[in-house]
């Protein structure tokens, strides 16, 4: 089977999954593959199609479909002005909130801006007349056509009913575009169909979603109970439900639950050092889960995204947005965010649950018992874990910082941590922690890096008469780009390409630079020290120094991995 058919097959297959009955196209050579796989669904009884000559027609004609349906209605066209005489339809069904599917046809990406024939720019075309927008690239291979592209055509369908979310329609329904780019041939071969990404074998959508509801059609149910579950939590930071309620319903239900470390919630009654845990290969295979719940954004551990991939596992994810987290397209179901209450499971699976917690001391022992050595940012985290305040509010730094957090922070009493997540870039950090410092009085605490803290020391410069925080922010210094030493790139064979174009050394002073803003600062050369400096109220901003060996942070990840496998292995 071609590229450009596989494609056409399968987004036609997932649009029909997800409720699509009527389709119309205006016929166009670059859109072919997309005639070809909705006149055989028609054949097989699977929609009905409506064919226009003219795009503005065939663009209110699918208007009307829809608005009379009540479910979303594409129109297909070619590349081109073809499109554009839809804009149009698209402008109506933007003022009046009806689901309208723009399917439209394009030529490969690296034909735009070439003077190619009947070749313009696409993407955006609609501008914010449409609720939501894709440009999927032409594939090379049959083999690349798969669950990206049916996950896609999902986001596009709940966009377009625009449920809000606790399931009920909202007013924000409209147009979504799909673009979508075809290679030549774009003709059908004889071959099989078989060849073809299959979607769920039940007949369901790629992702199953009651968000997709459209003038009162959606139900929100409940969330099935199923023994086996685990409960990854993530960042919450835009839910108004709090990790504290998601961690007390996962405990009622019998649900053990791996949490990066945002939020403020009970840390004993999450696993402790979960997301090592899942590093140890052998023991989550003799333990893996039937359906993982993720409740927030993951934005920290490979581990996580890994047991995510698991052949066979169920993903189910919650969210408060018509767009869900989902960046290796396994999700299967989506719910919407409820108010997480406690209730009793009707038939937990004791002994697995007790399998994940026991593991989850057994890790925490080891940790426990074998300290990192001063100079690492793992030593680190154990401190700020162990001397930070009861109620602390610690912003951490993203790179390094934030992954040491996850992986050696052992801690009983709650605090909260806020990290910018949204695109975890290292810049405005030192700003982000002062202001959360100046709307709170619970003690305030910064960890971040020295490449954070550089990009942003002009949030030091304050003016006399501006209000200023109580802040002491720790600064790992390992003088560059210490996140790429745990990354492929810091592998030892690559050393000789390192240093200038990742490590990145700048031989700033800190302290000097501190001291021209009037900044106090420390440096805590032991952990003695940096435990002193963390355990005091902050009074004004301190800034506290830690050096690091920038060599250390590869070994000492790998090292901590290998004991939590040891101590399990020990431990049977």
């Amino acid at each position: 089977m071609r590229p450009s058919t596989a494609l056409a097959t399968v987004l036609v297959d997932e649009l029909i999954r997800g409720g699509v009955r009527e389709v119309v196209l205006a016929p166009g050579s670059r859109s072919a593959p997309l005639a070809y796989a909705v006149q055989q669904a028609e054949r097989e009884g699977r929609l009905r199609l409506h064919v226009r000559v003219d795009e503005r027609t065939a663009g209110f004609l699918a208007l009307g479909l829809a608005k009379g349906s009540r479910t979303p209605v594409p129109v297909i066209t070619t590349s081109g002005t073809a499109v554009a005489n839809l804009h149009p339809a698209v402008l109506e069904a933007h003022h009046t909130g009806v689901p309208l599917v723009v399917l439209s046809a394009d030529r490969p990406a690296e034909l735009r801006g070439t003077g190619a024939n009947q070749t313009t720019v696409q993407p955006g075309m609609f501008g914010g007349a449409v609720r939501w927008s894709a440009d999927l690239p032409a594939p090379e291979l049959v083999e690349s056509v798969g669950a990206f592209h049916r996950s896609t055509v999902c986001r596009a369908l709940v966009a377009a009913r625009g449920t809000a979310a606790d399931g009920r329609p909202g007013p924000d329904a409209g147009p979504v575009h799909l673009n979508v780019s075809f290679r030549d041939p774009l003709t059908p071969d004889l071959g099989d169909a078989s060849d073809v990404h299959a979607g769920r074998a039940d007949g369901e959508p790629w992702v199953r979603s009651p968000l997709g509801g459209w003038f009162g059609e959606s139900s929100t149910g409940g969330v099935a109970h199923v023994p086996r579950t685990l409960v990854v939590l993530g960042d919450l930071s835009r839910s108004p439900v709090s990790s504290a309620q998601v961690v007390e319903w996962a405990v009622s239900r019998g649900y053990p639950v791996v949490a990066e470390p945002f939020g403020v919630h009970d840390r004993t009654a999450v696993v402790p050092h979960g997301p090592l845990l899942l590093t140890a290969g052998d023991w989550l295979a003799a333990h893996v889960p039937e359906r993982v719940l993720v409740v927030g954004r993951i934005t920290l551990s490979r581990a996580v995204a890994a047991l995510l991939r698991t052949k066979g596992l169920r993903v189910e994810v919650f969210t408060g947005a018509p767009q869900w987290p989902d960046p290796g397209h396994v999700v299967h179901e989506v719910h919407p965010l409820m108010t997480f209450a406690g209730e009793s499971p009707d038939a937990p699976d004791r002994q697995w649950l007790q399998g994940w917690v026991g593991a989850g001391s057994v890790v925490a022992q080891a940790v426990r018992g074998q300290s990192a050595p001063w100079g690492t940012g793992l030593a680190v985290a154990s401190v700020v874990g162990e001397s930070l305040p009861e109620g602390a509010q610690l912003f951490v730094g993203s790179s390094n910082p934030v992954r040491d957090l996850d992986l050696g922070m052992s801690r009983e009493s709650a605090i909260s941590v806020v990290a910018n997540r949204g695109l975890a870039g290292i810049d405005g950090c030192l700003s982000t922690a002062i202001g959360l410092a100046l709307t709170t009085d619970a003690p305030s605490y910064a960890w971040v890096g020295d490449l954070t803290f550089l990009h942003d020391s002009n949030a030091l410069a304050i003016g006399p008469d501006e209000p200023r925080p109580d802040l002491t922010i720790l600064v790992g210094n390992d003088g560059g780009g210490g996140i790429f030493r745990t990354l492929e790139h810091g592998a030892p064979e690559r050393a000789d390409d390192f240093t200038r174009i990742f490590g990145t050394p700048t031989g700033t002073d800190i302290g000097a630079l501190c001291r021209a803003h009037g900044i106090r600062h420390l440096v805590a050369d032991s952990r003695e020290a940096a435990a002193d400096a963390l355990s005091a109220r902050p009074e004004g901003i301190t800034v506290v120094e830690v050096p690091l060996d920038p060599e250390s942070h590869r070994a000492a990840h790998e090292g901590l991995r290998d004991l939590a496998r040891e101590a399990l292995a020990i431990s049977g």
